[in-house]
Parts: structure tokens; C-alpha cells; sequence
């Protein structure tokens, strides 16, 4: 199990890496996390959601994502409620408060998933969550050391020095930990170095003898690893409207309260030309914008309030009448709609309100989630697509009636008369390359850049693993897996 002194000390991406380097060995690998709270999601081959990080880290292993990788997922909705889901199903929504109640009862759950996956595979790897010293929610722990101690694994402990204090992150999570779970932990490594990995030998025998844990290798900073998609939406506070944004193309992103799925845009990022411009909130949107793409949200009624209170609609209205293109993807294009309503209280209270009235469409809410992967053609270019449908709320209207896309013969979405303003609930849409070059052309771009992004993910996958292999001694993480 690779726990970490904090969150966002890559985890995630280290496990996928490995997960890459021993699957190349001959190994069958499987990836585990117990408990994810992100709102970035993805659709499994048996039906129900799981964490994104699972889904490539499933892909890094060569499988399709599966439930069991992830048996409890936390979706955020509010400050201090989540959605809960458990082996890929919704089960309710709990508060922070109630959620500390129910988490003990979910280890048998988590247990079930971890062994089911166990049965046809030869090593497991296994992600923590945020940080192994939080001792102060140890009671009922199924994201960290309560499941470590659960399912007796060994625990390896990542720092990351890009961020400052990894000797202190590193020796204050052993002197926060009872005796027992620190003797769980059999080494540690250090993440994101930057400059001359000799330098921090030093640094490396200190944290050895100051913990007793054994230094399993120091990674250096890897570039190619941008190209991977990143789950934490605390990647979206790096780009902001205050950079200053060029080339071909500028795509406008407004970060919602609730933003989800924000993953849909890497695409977009990885394209030579693009920028793609994270609005903060309090910031306006750029003005020189070709594409404005309103992203999914866990709850559009409160994100579309959260909107308003930007000033972003107004923006939105004078980027439309300067010439620009819109996009709504998901909760977005039910925002673009006339009306959203919630007669069961789905997202809070009964109610409903007015959208931003730019597609002559309307949604209501409802409990029946639609979770499903789906093929199609994007009908203004004819060009194929794929990806996946997460939403819950059903989209109707006389602006139906002019579809953006035909996924297995069904219409969907909703077109503007005069084909800048779209919407569907088509997730993942970006990575069809032949329909992403089309739209960067019609946005103003000339030429097609020939970015395959589905092999560009590979490539990066590969040299994630390549680049571990180097700098981790995976002989040893190998032998501390069996035990040894």
C-alpha cells in the first residue's frame, strides 16, 4: 500500500506507473484504492462510477476499469456533504458528521472488493488517501492505515520535496503514528525532485535513521507526467485568467464551485496552439476567448447560482455577441437550458431556477443516474466519437430537435440555430481526434496539428514507467510486497 505524507504527493500517478513497469514484467496487476473523494469519475465496464486515477490506473495495468478498484467513492456536493458511492452505486449522500458514522460500516464492502480483485491477480497495488498521519480520523479509518491494518499489507510512504518540508513531512507522519502502524511502513520515497539527486543523500540517511524506514529511491521531476490527467481539482488553480493567454486558440474554462470531470479538457491542453484558460472565480472571462466551454458540475443548480454571482453570465452574453462559440458539456449544457428543476431535491432543497436561456431546452432532476459508455458521430462534422454519459436529470425541449450529436442511433443535445452555442452529456468527447481538429478549425485554427491524444496518454504511461524503473528499486518493493 502507498500511502502519502499529504495529498497531492502523487500517489496516484506513482501507482500508475508501477502498475505499468510490473504489468511489462509478466505480472498480473490490479489497482486498489478504498476510499476516493474526487468529483472527477469514470464509467466501469460492470456498470457503476469509480475515481478517474483508478480508471488509468486500470488502463496502465492493460484492464478495463472495474468497481472493485474503487468500492467507496466520495462525490462532493456542498462545503460539508458528499454523494457516497459504493461499488459503483450511489447509496445516499451524508455531511462530513454523518459520513464519520457511516465510513466503519463500509470496511466489509471494502474488503469484499479488495479480495474479489485479489483472486486472479498477482500483485495489488494499493493507493492511499491524503495523509497517513491523520490520526485524529483514525477511528472507523478505511482510506489509510484502518485499511492497511484490515487487510495486513505492508505500507511504503511517498513525500514530495516540490513542495518544501519533505524531511519534517517524512519524520513527523512516523512520530504521529502508534508503534504498531509504523512498523507497517517498510520504506519510503521521495517525489518531484528537481536539480542533483546527490545532493539530498544527506537528507535521504537522516529520514532513514530518524524513522527507520528503509529509502526505496528519490524520483526526480518528470515533464511527461503533465500529460497525464490529473484527478485533484487543486490542478486547476495553476492556469487562471491573469496568464496571459495565446496562440490559435483560447478556450475559456469558468471553475465552478462544484466543477467535475475537468479531465474532459486535456485534450485541449495537449493541443500545440491551444490555450486553455482556467477562469478563477472573481475574474472575468477573457475577452479574446474563440470557445467558452461551460465543464460538469455535481450541482448544477448551485453551480449555476455560483455562476451568476461571478458576473459570469454577463461575460458569457458579451463573448456570444462578439462572434464566439459556447459549449456546454454535461451539468454545463443543462446551465444553458431555459429552466433546471428539482422536484425531489436531488442537489438540496425542492425548487428549481431559470438557466442561462441560451438553448431552448429544459432538465428535471431526478434520483435514475444514467452511467454508461457510448459511441457516436458529432453531426455537424460527421466525425466519430466516444466517451461516456454520468448524469442524473432528463434534457428536453424544442432545441432537442436540432441534435449535436447520434450516439447508437439515440439523438443528443441541443444546437443553437446558428451552431455556436452546443450542448450534450457526452463526457470525453475532446479525446476523438477527428472531431477535435474539426472544431479547432472551425474556431479559426488552420491546420490540424495530428496529435493522437489516446496514444499520447500510452506514451506517457510508458515513460512513467520507464522512468521509475530507473529511479525506484522495484526488486525491493517486489520482495517488501511478498512479505520479504
Amino acid at each position: 500500500m502507498f500511502q502519502g505524507t499529504g495529498s497531492d504527493v502523487g500517489k496516484s500517478l506513482l501507482v500508475a506507473g508501477l502498475a505499468r513497469a510490473f504489468s511489462r514484467r509478466g505480472l498480473s496487476v490490479r489497482p486498489f484504492k478504498p476510499q476516493n473523494m474526487s468529483n472527477n469519475a469514470a464509467v466501469t465496464a460492470d456498470g457503476g462510477e469509480i475515481g478517474r486515477a483508478q480508471a488509468l490506473q486500470a488502463r496502465a495495468c492493460g484492464l478495463a476499469p472495474h468497481t472493485d478498484m474503487n468500492p467507496v467513492l466520495l462525490k462532493p456536493q456542498s462545503e460539508v456533504g458528499a454523494q457516497v458511492v459504493v461499488q459503483g452505486k450511489v447509496i445516499g449522500s451524508a455531511t462530513a458528521r454523518e459520513y464519520w458514522s457511516l465510513k466503519p460500516k463500509l470496511m466489509p464492502a471494502v474488503l469484499e472488493s479488495f479480495h474479489r480483485l485479489g483472486e486472479d491477480a498477482d500483485l495489488i497495488l494499493v493507493e492511499g488517501a491524503g495523509s497517513a498521519s491523520e490520526v485524529n480520523l483514525r477511528a472507523g479509518d478505511i482510506a489509510n492505515m484502518g485499511f492497511a491494518e484490515a487487510a495486513d499489507l505492508p505500507v511504503i510512504l511517498i513525500g514530495d520535496i516540490d513542495r518544501g518540508g519533505v524531511i519534517a513531512s517524512l519524520v513527523g507522519t512516523a512520530a504521529v503514528l502508534p508503534a504498531a502502524e509504523r512498523a507497517r511502513i517498510k520504506g519510503f520515497v521521495i517525489n518531484k525532485f528537481r536539480g542533483d539527486v546527490s545532493l539530498f543523500d544527506e537528507g535521504l540517511d537522516l529520514i532513514a535513521e530518524k524513522t527507520g524506514f528503509e529509502a526505496l529511491g528519490v524520483i526526480p521531476f518528470l515533464d511527461a507526467a503533465r500529460r497525464l490527467p490529473a484527478e485533484d481539482s487543486v490542478q486547476l488553480s495553476v492556469s487562471s485568467a491573469d496568464t496571459a493567454a495565446s496562440g490559435d486558440v483560447i478556450v475559456a474554462v469558468p471553475v465552478l464551485s462544484r466543477i467535475s470531470n475537468f479531465d474532459d479538457l486535456d485534450p485541449l491542453i495537449a493541443e500545440p496552439g491551444v490555450s486553455v484558460v482556467f477562469v478563477q472565480p472573481g475574474q472575468a472571462l477573457p475577452g479574446n476567448a474563440n470557445l467558452v466551454v461551460l465543464p460538469g458540475s455535481k450541482a448544477t443548480l448551485a453551480d449555476l447560482a455560483f455562476f451568476r454571482a461571478q458576473g459570469w453570465d454577463i461575460d458569457l452574453q458579451a463573448h456570444y455577441r462578439r462572434g464566439g462559440h459556447i459549449l456546454g458539456l454535461c451539468g454545463g449544457y443543462q446551465m444553458l437550458g431555459r429552466q433546471i428543476s428539482d422536484p425531489q431535491g436531488i442537489e438540496g432543497a425542492v425548487g428549481g431556477a431559470e438557466g442561462l436561456g441560451m438553448l431552448d431546452v429544459d432538465t428535471v432532476l431526478s434520483d435514475d443516474k444514467t452511467l454508461v459508455a457510448v459511441e457516436g458521430l458529432e453531426l455537424a462534422s460527421r466525425q466519430a466519437l466516444n466517451g461516456y454519459e454520468m448524469h442524473i436529470g432528463i434534457t428536453t425541449g424544442p432545441g432537442t430537435q436540432v441534435p449535436m450529436i447520434e450516439l447508437g442511433g439515440r439523438a443528443e443535445g441541443a444546437v443553437s440555430a446558428d451552431g455556436r452555442i452546443a450542448g450534450c452529456y457526452l463526457h470525453g468527447i475532446f479525446s476523438a481526434d477527428g472531431y477535435r481538429q474539426s472544431l479547432l478549425a472551425r474556431l479559426g485554427r488552420s491546420g490540424a496539428s495530428g496529435l493522437d491524444y489516446e496514444q499520447g496518454v500510452e506514451e506517457a504511461l510508458d515513460a512513467l514507467s520507464e522512468h521509475l524503473t530507473v529511479h525506484l528499486d522495484l526488486e525491493r518493493i517486489l520482495e517488501i510486497a511478498r512479505g520479504r
